[in-house]
Parts: C-alpha cells; structure tokens; sequence
C-alpha cells in the first residue's frame, strides 16, 4: 500500500509539473514582466508583473485646492474631493499581474463571441449613458443640461459617439457585473488551458492594488503617475483638451489642457506608447476611461484591504478610479475616485482592465 501512495504521488507531482514549474519559475518575476492570455481566434491580452510596495492613498490639501482651481478646474464647493480622504500609508503584499491596457472592444467581443453573453444594458429594460447629441452647451446661468442621456438601444456594441468604432479602443457601456463576468470566462478559460493554477484568478483590481499600479512605484503623492505638472502630461493621456468634437466647431467646454491629444473621445489603447506608461510600464491609467475596482464605494476614502458593503462581501456601489476623455484635468488624477450608481449602471466613459493575482471574491448587488 504504501509503495502504491509513492508512485500515486509520483504520478501526481509529473502531471503537474509543467504547470506547477511554469508558476514556479514566475514567483518572483522581475518588475515590467510580462504575460500574454490567449482569448482565441488570435486574440491576446498582455498583462505586466506589478511587485509587492507601499504607497500613499488620497491627495494633500494642496492637490485638492489645485484641482478645483484655474489650471485643474474640477466643480468646487462639491464633495467629490473630499472621497480622497487625506494621504495615508498602504502597502499591497502581494505581488499581482495587471493588464497593460483597459480592456478593448475587440477583446470583449471574443467574450461574447465564445460565451453568448449578454451585458446588462442589451437585456429587457437596459439602459446606458452615452453622449447627447442634440447637447449644445450647459446653460450655467439657468438650468444645468449634461452632456449624457440614458438610452435603451445603445451598448458596448455601439456606444453613441457616432463615429466608427475600433478594436483597439477601451470598451465601454459594460457594467460592473459585465466585467466580472469577463473576468470568471477568461479564469475558466486560463484554466481549462492549463495555463492558471488555482490559486488565482482574472478578476477586478482592488482599489489598493489600482492606486498602487497607477503611481507607477512611487510613495509620493503627486497629482499624476508624473508629478505635479500638468504640462509634462502632453502626450501622456487623454482627457479634455483642445479637439473639436466630431461634426462641430467647439470642443468640450469647462477647463482643458491647453494641447490636442488627438481625440474628442476615446484614444485607442496605448495610443501614447512609452510616454504614456508610468513606472510599472501601465498605460492609460490616467485619463481615457473611469476603470472599476472590486471594493465597494466609501466615500470617506479607500482602504488597504479590499472593502465590501457587508460581512456578505456584496457590492452594490463599486468604485471607479483615474478620470476619462471627458473629464477636465482635475479630475483625471491619480487619487480620484467615485461611486457608480449601481452594479447594472453603464456608461461610455467608463470601461475596466483586468488584474490576474489571488482570488478576492465579492457578491454584486442590485
């Protein structure tokens, strides 16, 4: 008996071997490596190694003056920046991989394409926000009008810019409950392919695990993944700045950088190349679209480890971090952040990236 448990351990140990070496090889990878998930049909996804490290959550009262002044013109005399919170020490102490880039519309049409998948805002009585295209302005002195409308026939299919729309480009109109669905197929997918141990997964970055690839490394609490400077963002990112929107004269009113980064609305992913990578070689997390975390919205700030709504660990109000194409300067830093309506909730600026580390697991909420 005991000679049959030897070679039944044997056994055991060859056949996974190559996939115990394979994750083995990678436990201490260097800073910047990187991995490549096959979806499919020639579709991949790259992920970046993003090591152990501290880091400071929240902004100073400095930032938080800057960013609803001239320069970061964020509405003042609102809350928004006081979700923050104050700068306070964290530490991630696990290393993690996280995606080079949001995730596309190509990659998430291969999903939907494999799983027959069908997001929140197609399903009956669906609705996303998307661009009004009979806006003109805000009417400041009278009634406020937004820019956005909530429409039933529009998706990450198509969602309402009017223009074509690109593989390359982040998607958008995906809710929080679509993301994590894309999360558990690309799991199950890794795993049937024996490229993904059990003990991870493809899943929503916390919120500190966010905060920590978007400053790139560093423990300071600079404005962006850069510093301070506005300026030295110039083609860096996407955010409002001086680009007329499709078919008109004007561009987004309200503050801009003072430069065309090439795009109204969305910039295809990793447009901006090198320059547009912080430190852990991660593009776009400034700017482009707002990305979702796993943890639920405290607006009195974010927390070290992953924040749930309950002993349930259910969210029904996520959290979405870094701004997007829409937003003025100030509201594309690194330390902000806001609550999403609900986990059904979509919109055309926002979008998500993956995180592939040990499993965290929450309950969505409706």
């Amino acid at each position: 008996m005991k000679t049959l448990r030897s070679l039944e351990s044997l056994l055991l140990v060859l056949l996974l071997s190559p996939l115990s070496a394979h994750w083995a090889a990678a436990e201490q990878p260097a800073k910047g490596a990187t991995k490549t998930l096959d979806l499919g049909k020639d579709v991949n996804l790259e992920v970046v190694y993003i090591p152990p490290g501290k880091f400071n959550m929240g902004s100073t009262a400095s930032e938080k003056k800057w960013a609803t002044g001239i320069e970061g013109g964020a509405q003042a005399g609102t809350v928004r920046e006081e979700y923050e919170g104050e700068p306070r020490p964290m530490q991630v102490g696990k290393g993690f991989w996280m995606g080079r880039t949001e995730v596309t519309l190509g990659q998430f049409r291969r999903f939907v394409e494999e799983s027959g998948y069908v997001t929140d805002a197609e399903k009956p009585g669906g609705m996303t926000q998307v661009f009004d295209h009979e806006w003109d302005r805000y009417y400041l002195s009278s009634k406020v009008r937004h820019p956005w409308k909530s429409m039933d026939d529009k998706s990450w299919r198509d969602p309402g810019f009017g223009i074509p729309m690109k593989d390359s480009y982040p998607v958008v109109c995906v809710s929080y409950q679509d993301m994590k669905a894309f999360c558990r197929w690309l799991t199950e997918r890794e795993r049937k392919a024996g490229q993904l141990p059990v003990d991870m997964e493809v899943r929503l970055p916390t919120e500190a695990e966010w905060a920590y690839s978007c400053r790139g490394g560093s423990q300071k609490s600079h404005y962006f993944w850069w510093g301070n400077d506005l300026m030295e963002g110039k083609g860096r990112l996407n955010i409002s700045a001086v680009d007329f929107l499709p078919g008109r004269d004007m561009i987004w009113p309200l503050a801009n950088a003072p430069w065309s980064d090439g795009f109204a609305y969305l910039s295809p992913v990793d447009h901006y190349g090198e320059k547009g990578r912080n430190g852990f070689g991660l593009a776009d997390m400034c700017g482009g679209v707002w990305e979702f975390v796993l943890d639920h919205f405290d607006p009195k700030g974010g927390h070290e480890e992953t924040h749930y709504e309950d002993k349930e660990l259910s969210v029904s109000r996520p959290v979405c971090r870094g701004g997007n194409y829409f937003d003025v300067p100030g509201n594309a830093r690194c330390a902000v952040r806001l609550g999403i309506a609900s986990v059904s909730y979509s919109d055309s600026r926002d979008g998500f990236r993956i995180c592939l580390g040990v499993p965290r697991h929450s309950i969505s909420v409706k």
